[in-house]
């Protein structure tokens, strides 16, 4: 999975990053309109990006920049970072209000015991200016991934969707294995490909 790279800091509200699509569901189906992501780095922090011109129904507690546990029981942009070889992961799950939650795990759906202070560390932005279309994003500092995941050169990596609430699809920008979805598979996370956006 490609991640974009950039020596300019990057802020909110003057992203001009390019955008990868998922136009299917788990099963092949097709999603119309589809959903577009991006995975960017600054010299400061990592961002992901999602977007999606259709309506969303994000979870009833959620609220841009608001920790939020159980997201995934409706609509949610997720990002999971990991390393080859190693069962540990990070996982942020990111609303179309811009709410977003966040956990550390062992091995495939295991938390670790002992979290990170992603609640001090992770910023959240969203803008839904039209109910037929959002935007969200999620910033991370760069140090904060490289104490927690070992993050760099070689890291791991997948972005997957959960849409059209309360009748769920699921959507994952790597193909994984299994009938079922399931995006706690560490091991067949993609290794995360850096490519520079040039500057203007």
């Amino acid at each position: 999975m490609q991640i974009f790279t950039t020596s300019r800091l990057l802020a909110w509200g003057e992203l001009d990053l390019p955008l990868l699509g998922i136009s299917a569901d788990w099963h092949g189906k097709s999603l119309n309109p589809p959903v577009g992501f991006c995975v960017a780095a600054d010299p400061e922090a990592l961002w992901f990006v999602a977007t999606r011109q259709a309506p969303a129904l994000s979870h009833s507690d959620s609220a841009e920049g608001r920790f939020t546990p159980e997201l995934w029981k409706h609509d949610t942009a997720e990002l999971f970072i990991g390393q080859p070889g190693d069962s540990n992961y990070l996982e942020f799950n990111l609303a179309p209000d811009g709410g977003w939650w966040a956990a550390r795990f062992d091995a495939g759906r295991e938390l670790s015991p002992e979290q990170p202070d992603f609640q001090n560390q992770v910023s959240a932005y969203a803008a839904q200016d039209d109910a037929s279309m959002w935007i969200a994003a999620l910033r991370v500092p760069i140090i904060f991934l490289k104490e927690n995941i070992g993050f760099g050169v070689g890291s791991t990596g997948n972005s997957t969707f959960i849409l059209n609430s309360p009748h769920q699809t699921f959507h994952s920008a790597a193909k994984l294995p299994g009938r079922d979805p399931d995006f706690h598979q560490p091991s067949s996370f993609p290794k995360l490909i850096p490519c520079a956006i040039p500057l203007r």
